[in-house]
């Protein structure tokens, strides 16, 4: 998905988090109501400023930088004689 046209970021609007299509409506905040369990119909219904296409541009901008991000690990064996 291409969410670079509904994730936006602006150093003035909520300390210059990602934001959805320019609102005070964060990339965060909806991530967290779908950690805390809330469907995208019960976001739909509580915010119905959004759209369904802007639910799956922050979770497509939310992997995208896990992936980008994402420390790598070594796994290292000690033996001892």
């Amino acid at each position: 998905m291409n969410y670079h046209d509904i994730i936006t970021i602006e150093p003035g609007k909520r300390s210059g988090k990602p934001c959805i299509r320019g609102m005070r409506i964060t990339l965060y905040d909806i991530l967290e109501y779908l950690a805390g369990g809330m469907t995208e119909a019960e976001i739909l219904e509580d915010f119905p400023e959004l759209t369904s296409e802007d639910i799956k541009a922050c979770l497509a901008f939310a992997a995208d930088r896990e992936k980008r991000h994402q420390p790598i690990f070594y796994s290292y064996t000690f033996i001892s004689y």
